[in-house]
């Protein structure tokens, strides 16, 4: 969610931190992460921005109803897969999903500690609950991850670059030191911290698909869900987004399918069929 880690990155005092190099391997990929905050952190990071977005001006949440209940319903199964999945990376977790209204938005979030919001234009573009849960699933996904706290730390190390740079550049005129320093930020941008940014899009898409596989959620409605969006998208070139392009996504999403597949089969056999799949209307 783009929006909750700008809300993390202004909470975190960039020229107060003291850099130290921290690895952590992501849980369900094994890849290997940088990240300089603890696990304790982030989540404090999370319930802050949690409650800056819900008292933002203008910002209404449903309670109550078929939308609310249709989150919960999903959320609840969502939670129970996340456990079997990544049973360390979510050991301290307090699970909330906030539906808001806003039919306009069509997003979802999580925040570090799982803190999440459902906007209402979600679940109109989502007709039914698999579609739903494989939102859902990749929004959990950046918190079991640690993405939030991986960008914080890529935004670090450029900013202390950055400004290793600057002093570098003393001699030059000030004209000249502005250009280049334009033209560093142009490519630390493009270069760095856009790809990242996919990578993990892309690391959320596959342990989302995971996650709603396991919680009984039909994993193809992905690609039915993606296709559908992609209609309504008026993306940027994928190498200036944030996000992987719809057509780089589906076909990520049907290479992971037969594994998908394996899990959602294996899921309807353990609970004793599928649970009910219920429309936006």
């Amino acid at each position: 969610m783009r929006r909750s880690i700008r809300t993390l990155l202004r909470a975190t005092p960039i020229a107060c931190v003291t850099v130290v190099i921290a690895c952590n391997t992501v849980s369900g990929t094994r890849r290997s992460q940088l990240n300089i905050l603890t696990p304790t952190e982030e989540r404090q990071l999370g319930d802050e921005a949690y409650q800056e977005a819900l008292s933002e001006k203008g910002v209404k949440t449903v309670t109550s109803g078929p939308d609310y209940d249709r989150v919960q319903r999903v959320a609840t199964r969502i939670e129970d897969a996340s456990e079997r999945l990544h049973r360390n990376a979510v050991k301290d977790f307090e699970w909330q999903w906030t539906v808001i209204d806003d039919p306009a938005m069509v997003n979802a979030w999580a925040l570090p500690g799982g803190k999440s919001a459902v906007y209402t234009g979600l679940l109109q573009m989502a007709q039914t609950d698999d579609e739903l849960a494989v939102v859902m699933g990749h929004e959990a996904s950046h918190a079991i991850a640690r993405h939030a706290g991986e960008r914080i730390s890529s935004n670090v190390i450029v900013q202390g670059a950055m400004q290793g740079t600057a002093v570098a550049l003393g001699d030059m005129s000030p004209a000249a030191q502005q250009a280049t320093m334009a033209a560093l930020g142009l490519g630390s941008n493009v270069g760095v911290l856009l790809p990242w940014s996919r990578m993990q899009e892309s690391e959320a898409d596959n342990l989302g698909l995971m996650i709603a596989a396991d919680a009984g959620y039909d994993p193809r409605s992905a690609i039915t869900l993606w296709r559908r969006m992609s209609e309504k998208s008026g993306a940027p070139p994928e190498f200036l987004s944030t996000h992987p392009s719809d057509d780089t996504r589906i076909a990520r999403l049907n290479k992971l399918m037969p594994k998908a597949m394996r899990i959602y089969e294996a899921a309807i056999v353990r609970d004793g069929g599928a649970p009910s799949s219920q429309s936006k209307n």
